[in-house]
């Protein structure tokens, strides 16, 4: 059964999945959709046209769906979706999209730590992992398993590659490719993200292929299609040797270097 504190305000119009707990001094806008199983500490603010999934968990003075802060905004509705089983620790801020019909999109299984950012029409994927003050400008994408660590600010645009590693402070201002580890001000491309892959079950043989990629390029001084082709040409072909070509191929803000 759904438990809602009594200090508790929800619009009348929200829709409330079952076994939901709302805790003290929480807020629910009237175009909230709240899936079943999910718990609200205290002091919650969700509202906008913002939908959650099942089992999420959301801690005091997170604020969810709210109008985005980008000066374009000019009205119309605007929408936030998010999958199940996330974690928003203290004072985490995910805004609503800027422009009429769009959508500010986050997965499933994503651990979002205290006090970070998710701007106006961010994609995040499926098990992200965010440190505390991690800042997402906007449209920024996040593929799946990528970590972001505590104070890395992310320019507008860029995109942060499937099971990547961006260090803590780091300054990105061009995608950070697949499988790598990117760090710095601005972050540079340091080194392939050996952990990362075995934690997600990534074969031997394809994180060698991974490593020989890096240094055609990174470490050869070759033009990014020039690098590309030697790549396809010279390595055995595996998914996460073909996500990197087409990651790295279809960059329009280039890849930190």
């Amino acid at each position: 059964m759904t438990e809602i504190h009594y200090s508790a305000v929800v619009h009348p119009n929200a829709k409330i999945g079952e076994n939901c707990f709302i805790g003290p001094f929480c807020v629910l806008g009237p175009n909230v959709v709240l899936g079943a199983n999910c718990k609200l500490h205290s002091h919650v603010v969700i509202d906008g046209f913002t939908s959650l999934g099942s089992g999420n968990e959301i801690f005091p003075f997170a604020s969810i769906g709210l109008k985005t802060q980008d000066l374009k905004w000019k009205g119309g509705v605007t929408r936030t979706e998010i999958g199940d089983n996330n974690t928003f620790r203290e004072y985490v801020t995910v805004h609503s999209a800027t422009s009429d019909g769009e959508i500010t999109r986050v997965g499933s299984n994503n651990h979002i730590l205290a006090y970070c950012h998710l701007a106006h029409n961010v994609t995040l994927g499926h098990h992200v992992i965010m440190s505390n003050v991690a800042t997402l400008a906007g449209h920024v994408t996040v593929e799946d398993h990528a970590v972001i660590g505590g104070l890395a600010a992310i320019h507008q645009f860029c995109r942060i590659g499937k099971m990547s590693i961006v260090g803590g402070c780091s300054k990105v201002v061009q995608d950070v490719p697949p499988f790598m580890m990117a760090d710095g001000n601005p972050a540079e491309t340091r080194t392939i993200n050996k952990v990362g892959m075995e934690r997600n079950g990534v074969s031997a043989d394809a994180q060698s292929a991974m490593k020989q990629a890096y240094k055609i390029l990174f470490r050869e001084g070759l033009t990014i299609p020039n690098a590309l082709k030697r790549i396809e040409d010279e390595l055995v072909p595996s998914p996460e040797l073909l996500h990197l070509i087409q990651f790295v191929r279809s960059s329009e803000r280039g890849i930190s270097k």
